[in-house]
């Protein structure tokens, strides 16, 4: 009688040690990047958190000089301004950024010193949409423009058009966005008298109530088209020249003089070959441009006393309201970081080369 022997059964595999698993972990193109992006709010928050305490005076101190100025004396002016905060800025530096941390994981950005005790994420909600209205819209007229406009005058290098464009584009690149600010008041509002700026302060007419109505949607753009007329005209020439300088690099390239032996049409080539691959690099920056739409122009926005988050924060820096500070530029550190990984990640994975060639396997 033959015996039959068990079948045999393949070992089980063993897990995989822990520190091999965390380096396959680390090697991960989009992990690395989740977790930088992290590490590096933290460190802006708490180099930002520093820096703040760092400043001289504080709010109880601005607060006593005012009242002081009222005429009151100095001690009845520091038992008033000692009875108004709920906040002891001599307490211990590393008690106050555990309260601030822990505040901060719970999505608590705390309450307005100096603000009435308004919480900081209600303020932050009331002024940052006008930003991201008004200096987004901006980004994307400047981005579309300067890129159109790049894209003719480098298929049409040489001409009367490219020149005067690239001069134009040069020009508005080097002066700084208030100068362009001051320029439009001076000449649109005062000698031209196209615009009433004395009647366009704010985001839209107090008189009117916010809806979807044909008023106030006009008002709103109204009141917008100087501050996004800034933004697009200090933001259009570098678009222009960034878009020249990729474009006449794509014309370059051996599939391009290809297509052209093919007998395609310049248009086709132009839309379908040259834009595509002239477009890659302006991608990218893009991207990191939008984090900075969220904070806005600090300058622009007192010049037009537009409702932004820039003019928000020059009034919290100087009454020294240390939570709405930390709170605007918390949310701004975040925009900028997060812009900058997605633009990471986008080129990533536009261009495998580029995960590869920071540690991730082909596989």
């Amino acid at each position: 009688m033959t015996s039959i022997s068990p079948p045999h059964t393949a070992p089980a595999a063993r897990p995989k040690p822990l520190r091999q698993r965390l380096s396959a972990l680390w090697n991960s193109y989009s992990v690395r990047i989740v977790l930088q992006s992290l590490l590096t709010v933290w460190a802006v928050t708490t180099f930002t958190f520093v820096l703040i305490r760092l400043m001289p005076g504080n709010p109880i101190q601005i607060r006593i000089d005012q009242l002081m100025n009222r005429g009151l004396t100095f001690e009845e002016a520091e038992a008033q301004a000692a009875n108004l905060f709920d906040f002891d800025p001599d307490a211990p530096l590393f008690q106050q950024y555990l309260d601030f941390m822990g505040n901060i994981v719970q999505g608590d950005l705390g309450k307005s010193i100096l603000g009435g005790g308004a919480p900081v994420n209600s303020i932050i909600l009331e002024f940052l949409p006008w930003t991201l209205f008004s200096v987004g819209l901006g980004l994307l007229l400047s981005f579309l423009i300067g890129t159109l406009l790049g894209a003719i005058i480098a298929y049409r290098r040489g001409g009367i058009l490219d020149n005067l464009i690239t001069t134009i584009s040069s020009i508005l690149y080097g002066i700084p966005d208030y100068v362009i600010a001051l320029l439009l008041i001076l000449v649109a509002g005062v000698q031209l008298q196209w615009f009433q700026v004395g009647q366009m302060r704010g985001a839209y007419s107090p008189s009117l109530e916010p809806g979807f109505t044909f008023e106030f949607i006009s008002s709103v753009l109204q009141h917008a088209v100087l501050p996004v007329g800034t933004y697009v005209l200090s933001t259009a020439g570098s678009w222009v020249l960034a878009m020249k300088s990729s474009t006449l690099s794509t014309l370059g390239e051996d599939y391009i003089t290809v297509a052209k032996a093919r007998g395609l049409s310049e248009a086709r080539i132009l839309a379908a070959y040259v834009g595509r691959n002239a477009l890659l690099p302006l991608v990218t920056r893009l991207a990191i441009s939008i984090g900075f739409v969220v904070g806005g122009s600090v300058i622009v926005e007192q010049f037009f006393q537009y409702p932004g988050l820039g003019s928000r924060l020059l009034r919290a820096i100087t009454e020294r309201d240390y939570t709405t500070m930390q709170g605007i530029f918390l949310v701004i550190s975040v925009s900028v970081v997060a812009s900058n990984a997605l633009s990471d990640l986008l080129l990533g994975w536009l261009d495998p080369r580029v995960r590869v060639g920071k540690g991730q396997s082909k596989s």
